[in-house]
């Protein structure tokens, strides 16, 4: 909607600049805004929201909390909601994840690049 409405300024511009010019030169020609939505990383199955509630039905088999399971695997195998979720992309236009879980024994800190666990921090 804003790139249309982007567009129509510079061509009614355009319009109004050749309607009061006395050279002979022709009229700048209205060139179209770019376009204002990035398509994100195509990811496939179900992720979690900023809310740490999977998009989807988890369907995953990960038995295990280790490198290369799903998001909402984690929180499957985890059985409660992350403590906090930290939803971003990367320079790359990945979509990385932060997920903590406060455990009485100390928090853990999972990170995701496309939907898969990339690494594990126990501090």
């Amino acid at each position: 909607m804003r790139a249309k409405v982007l567009s129509s300024v510079a061509l009614a511009a355009s319009m109004l600049a050749a309607c009061s010019s006395t050279g002979s030169a022709p009229p700048p020609v209205a060139m179209p805004a770019p376009s204002m939505t990035a398509a994100g990383p195509a990811i496939a199955g179900p992720v979690l929201g900023p809310d740490g509630q999977c998009t989807g039905t988890p369907a995953g088999t990960a038995t295990a909390i280790e490198p290369g399971i799903t998001e909402c695997d984690l929180v499957r195998l985890k059985g409660k909601p992350a403590t906090d979720v930290l939803v971003g992309e990367s320079g790359k236009g990945q979509r990385e994840v932060q997920v903590l879980y406060s455990e009485p024994g100390g928090r853990e800190l999972y990170f995701f690049v496309d939907n898969r666990l990339d690494r594990i921090v126990k501090p």
